[in-house]
């Protein structure tokens, strides 16, 4: 699941662009792949690339605040995706040489590129994001080329060792500073990194090692998912290059408006009218959840705005893993209907029924609770029963 790009790079919503730069360098230095010590870096550098693209952006920046992850999907990331390349930039000034005196204690990733990301959206509807569901998707992705096997050289013949760098992938510079030698590294621009050079391409993908592909996979939606969310399929992505790592695949989640429910955080909104002799009297009605119909005994005198809770009725609480722990509640809010046209029978019953009751001159609530206490209940209290 996505985390918020502002809580990866680690600081607040107001940031400057400096300040979202020195964030980024911090990270990026403690989480490169190439030198950190952190058995889960590879895939928190690919995060903390994908948030610095966007808060880096003044237009996509934009967007995430006003839209959150959904603002950015397709722009920038679905066809191009986050991985290693295209930071020289930024990383340049402490990945190009961490070395004095002549050592080294660091080198840039060499070799092919890890493949890139992908992002697709689907629809889900109102109970696919309350019990979960699986969707087929198809989008188009590069896939290793099956005539070559993903090496790039037409079948019969292989790859050779390059000899501009010995096969090592990269080229080594030593450039006199100020603090002393500093040896850079970068990769070798005749083989590209990859330490082999191709004689005969293969005449299916040219040498690439990869096809774009239309694909159809199967995606498991966990039960309590919301708006926005996305699901990430490790592997799913891309294709890297002559044998990297695949890129992953997130699915970002569009859940369809419900004709009656609504959702607030973990609970279901219902709103159901009765009629004034319901309410007066008390009556069994039924009430729709989303597992099916239930009885909700509704008691003499109820109020416009009464909530009534029906307990783990609502969604299910998604933990960062994908599983759930326990569900919301379902709250049904009470609304009195006062009928607009009335029969000549309903009319004298109500008259008689105004004679009853007398006709006292109205005069304002002193005690007890009345309905703007109760609405306030509802969106920030406890629910009366």
């Amino acid at each position: 699941m996505a985390r918020d790009y502002y809580e990866v790079l680690g600081v607040d919503r107001n940031a400057d662009k400096n300040q979202i730069k020195q964030a980024f360098r911090k990270l990026a230095r403690e989480y490169h792949p190439d030198v950190s010590d952190h058995t889960d870096a590879e895939n928190r550098f690919k995060e903390i690339n994908e948030a610095y693209e966007v808060l880096s952006d003044d237009d996509k920046r934009a967007r995430y605040d006003r839209f959150g992850h959904a603002g950015v999907q397709g722009n920038g990331f679905g066809t191009g995706g986050v991985g290693f390349a295209g930071f020289e930039d930024i990383m340049e000034d402490f990945l190009s040489g961490f070395g004095m005196g002549g050592t080294s204690r660091g080198r840039r990733r060499s070799g092919p590129r890890p493949g890139n990301d992908q992002r697709i959206s689907t629809t889900i509807s109102f109970e696919e994001a309350v019990f979960g569901t699986e969707k087929e998707i198809e989008f188009d992705r590069l896939e290793v080329c099956e005539t070559c096997d993903g090496n790039g050289a037409e079948p019969g013949t292989s790859p050779t060792r390059c000899p501009e760098c010995n096969g090592t992938g990269e080229v080594r510079q030593v450039q006199q500073t100020f603090l002393g030698a500093m040896v850079r590294t970068s990769p070798c621009p005749r083989c590209g990194g990859r330490g082999e050079v191709i004689q005969s391409k293969c005449h299916t993908c040219t040498g690439s090692g990869r096809l774009r592909k239309h694909v159809r996979l199967n995606v498991t939606i966990p039960a309590g998912v919301r708006e926005g969310l996305q699901v990430q399929i490790r592997g799913e992505g891309d294709a890297g290059e002559h044998g990297a790592p695949s890129g992953n695949l997130y699915v970002v989640l569009q859940v369809k408006e419900h004709e009656f429910f609504k959702r607030r955080d973990n609970d279901i909104i219902l709103d159901v009218n009765i009629n004034v002799a319901q309410a007066a009297l008390g009556d069994k009605i039924r009430v729709p959840t989303v597992e099916g119909d239930v009885e909700l005994a509704v008691p003499a005198g109820t109020q416009t705005g009464k909530v009534f809770r029906l307990r783990g009725k609502g969604i299910p609480r998604l933990r960062s893993d994908g599983s759930s722990s326990g569900r919301g509640d379902q709250l049904v809010y009470i609304q009195v209907e006062i009928p607009t046209s009335l029969s000549a029978e309903q009319r004298a019953l109500f008259e008689q029924l105004a004679h009853t009751l007398g006709a006292e001159q109205i005069q304002p609530q002193q005690n007890g609770r009345g309905f703007f206490d109760r609405v306030m209940d509802f969106f920030g209290g406890e629910p009366q029963q």
